[in-house]
């Protein structure tokens, strides 16, 4: 569903037996009625506020979303809402409203939000708040759940290299912002392991990691944008293509399904073979999966049961914690070479040793 400005837009979601209200922002956010099946008055009241892409980005939202899901099955007093913002503006009045409604956790999901969501939190001290790929130090009552994602598109960079026909791979952006480079750096600096490892020139297009510069879209929701970027990546020569930017990737999806082979894609967040995207796991070589969806049911489910939520050190998710992986090979796996796979083993095994250094400027500080 596509919010409309300046219209209410209330669609039920039913989920075993329960009702969850999803309200669409307009000019002035609108109330989400909370779930009818949890008790009134031992309900936990956890409020999602989205990033621009929606809640049906088949990315960081809907994994955020799928987190409070869980949390509500796992602690019956979970009662889950989210309203979902169409622009940046949108942020803090969002927020606000789910301050006025005296929510108990409230979810604020992806790093642009975190100027919105500082402000908000420190004026509202006694409520308890949680963001999604950022940290606010000077706000002791936002929980951060941040991941160190360039661990995992390391991982996803030498699967790249070593899978690719072309010897040209590529990568880019919603946005140019560090939950979002630090990707880009993880599959540059993978591929040029690779290289180093193999003697190789596998090149990659649309990030250049000392440069800091690179392709984005400008946005997380634009398909057709998707689909330039990637026409132009594939005419230059690339066959291996990591989209970072939400619903836009898809047109990258769409792109490598129209290609009859010749282009796969690797996703981001969310196993694209098990999450919203499945009609594309033919094309999805792997995925660097953020495992945002149990980072944010263990905080609801914490916070539910009364456990405190530090702002330091939050949770950081990596290698070695699950925080981060790449999923499965999926339809993929028959094609991937088994030296291959066993070397990305190995090098999962190096890097959560510290064997292997991966570093980027983009990373959450740990």
């Amino acid at each position: 569903m596509r919010p409309v400005r300046g219209k209410r837009i209330v669609a039920i979601l039913a989920a075993g037996g329960l009702s969850l209200a999803a309200a669409a922002c307009g000019d002035a956010p609108d109330e989400t009625p909370s779930g009818s099946g949890a008790s009134t008055a031992a309900a936990y009241k956890a409020c999602m506020v989205t990033d621009t892409g929606g809640i049906d980005d088949k990315s960081f939202n809907a994994s955020a979303w799928a987190g409070m899901q869980a949390a509500q099955k796992a602690q019956s007093n979970v009662d889950p809402k989210y309203v979902a913002s169409t622009s940046e503006a949108d942020y803090e009045p969002n927020l606000r409203q789910f301050v006025s409604q005296k929510c108990n956790f409230i979810l604020s999901v992806g790093g642009l939000m975190g100027d919105a969501t500082k402000k908000v939190a420190l004026e509202s001290t006694s409520q308890q708040f949680g963001i999604v790929d950022s940290a606010i130090p000077e706000a002791k009552n936002v929980y951060p759940m941040q991941f160190a994602t360039e661990q995992a598109a390391f991982l996803a960079g030498y699967v790249a290299a070593g899978y690719s026909k072309s010897g040209k791979v590529a990568t880019y952006g919603g946005l140019k912002i560090p939950p979002v480079t630090v990707f880009m750096d993880g599959f540059a600096d993978g591929v040029a392991h690779y290289n180093k490892v193999k003697g190789k020139n596998v090149a990659v297009l649309g990030w250049d990691k000392a440069k800091q510069n690179g392709t984005f879209a400008e946005n997380f929701g634009d398909q057709n944008k998707g689909k330039s970027i990637t026409n132009t990546f594939v005419a230059q020569g690339a066959d291996v293509i990591m989209p970072v930017a939400g619903g836009t990737g898809l047109g990258t999806a769409d792109v490598a399904k129209a290609s009859n082979g010749k282009v796969s894609v690797i996703w981001v967040d969310q196993d694209g073979c098990t999450g919203g995207a499945a009609q594309y796991c033919e094309v999805f070589l792997t995925t660097v999966v953020k495992n945002i969806t149990d980072a944010v049911e263990k905080a609801v489910v914490d916070g539910a049961t009364g456990k405190p939520l530090a702002a330091t050190p939050g949770y950081l998710g990596t290698l070695e914690n699950n925080g981060v992986s790449i999923a499965p090979f999926n339809k993929f796996d028959s094609k991937v070479d088994a030296g291959l796979k066993a070397e990305v083993e190995k090098l999962k095994a190096d890097i959560i040793s510290g064997t292997v250094k991966v570093e980027s400027a983009n990373a959450p500080k740990k």
